[in-house]
């Protein structure tokens, strides 16, 4: 197996529009190409920002590839990505002003 993390800093203004932008547009993609999600959270920082991230299980690093691969050259799904960039504000817009990190981390198991 082979797991993953996805993992924001996001401005508290923004975290309803980013949680829209995950359940309807990323969440289903990811699941329609074999993705499985194993959660998704977030927790206040208290400092006008919120920690959001979300585990992600495949059958091994060559699946991921494979489904990260299908996930980026869907054009629907693209198109949907792009829309909600252009309504709130422009992709570069949007990464300036609400996300202060994010990070596509492997995880590793201790057990």
């Amino acid at each position: 197996m082979f797991y993953r993390r996805k993992f924001y800093i996001v401005k508290n203004e923004f975290v309803e529009p980013f949680n829209h932008l995950f359940n309807n547009i990323n969440l289903p993609n990811q699941l329609k190409y074999g993705s499985r999600l194993v959660g998704r959270w977030m927790k206040d920082n208290n400092n006008g920002t919120v920690e959001i991230f979300a585990i992600w299980e495949y059958d091994s690093y060559e699946d991921y590839v494979e489904i990260e691969k299908n996930v980026r050259s869907d054009k629907a799904h693209l198109k949907r990505i792009k829309d909600w960039y252009e309504k709130n504000g422009g992709r570069e817009f949007v990464q300036k002003k609400y996300f202060l990190e994010v990070r596509n981390e492997a995880l590793e198991s201790t057990v």
